[in-house]
């Protein structure tokens, strides 16, 4: 996120909870500095509260809706029951990545002497937050970082820095590739077919395993499911069609999703 001096209305905030009264609690707004956030008792949970403190407590990290922002009186009203676990567990997410990236821009500025808030600037400039700079230079290799026009001293700093601490997550999905062919030349026929299920993929590594005739497993990485599944298919269509235009018949027996790989 990148700094502002007060939040806007119907933003998500991670907030740290200060101090516990009977009609509200009170809260420091960890993204915002100095700024201080109140959650009246309505807005701590939905239905009658007995006791706030069932509900909350000092020094919980909490994720908040902005409801009001009253810049004049410097006054800042909260509600923690308008954020669902999704919402929260996002933003709890999102705040930590941001939070380890301005440390890694730390280390960057460090080792080229270059001033952390500039470096800063330049990558909100392109991104719009800290963290999506140093997943790019993983995924993509330093390149992107030309366009934030900083200097090859900087840039040098940032992809030893991305590639000393990012692991992009990837996902591997998987499934049996059945391919039969009653051709004298049969067995080439499959060879081909198998060569043709391993095309260059941006971003997927695909992977053959012979399971014992006529089944193939044939398992996909990739960063996210979509990619994975659109690989896999991509893939299982090119064996299944040199198998059809040779007179044999393929099909893909998908497996459920395993999850995510480190």
């Amino acid at each position: 996120m990148e700094e502002r001096s007060w939040p806007e209305n119907g933003e998500l905030v991670v907030c740290t909870v200060k101090d516990i009264k009977d009609f509200a609690a009170f809260v420091t707004l960890d993204e915002y500095e100095g700024r201080e956030g109140l959650i009246p008792i309505s807005e701590i949970a939905t239905g009658w509260i007995k006791y706030i403190r069932d509900h909350i407590r000092e020094g919980q990290k909490v994720v908040c809706k902005v409801l009001h922002v009253d810049k004049n009186r410097g006054h800042i009203d909260l509600s923690l029951k308008d954020v669902n676990d999704h919402q929260r567990r996002e933003k709890i997410r999102e705040w930590k990545n941001e939070s380890k990236a301005r440390k890694w821009i730390g280390f960057a500025a460090e080792a080229s002497g270059e001033k952390p808030e500039v470096i800063e600037a330049a990558v909100y400039t392109i991104y719009g937050d800290l963290y999506s700079v140093f997943e790019d230079i993983v995924v993509n290799g330093d390149v992107v970082l030309k366009k934030t026009g900083l200097s090859q001293k900087v840039m040098a700093a940032l992809g030893t820095v991305a590639r000393e601490n990012v692991k992009v997550p990837r996902v591997t999905v998987a499934g049996n590739l059945i391919l039969t062919s009653t051709k004298p030349d049969g067995v080439n026929i499959i060879r081909r077919a198998l060569r043709s299920a391993e095309p260059k993929i941006p971003e997927a590594d695909i992977e053959l395993t012979y399971l014992g005739a006529p089944t193939y497993r044939i398992k996909v990485t990739a960063p996210d499911y979509k990619k994975a599944e659109k690989a896999l298919e991509k893939a299982a269509a090119a064996a299944i069609g040199v198998l059809e235009r040779s007179g044999g018949e393929g099909k893909l027996v998908k497996k459920p999703k395993s999850g995510k790989a480190a």
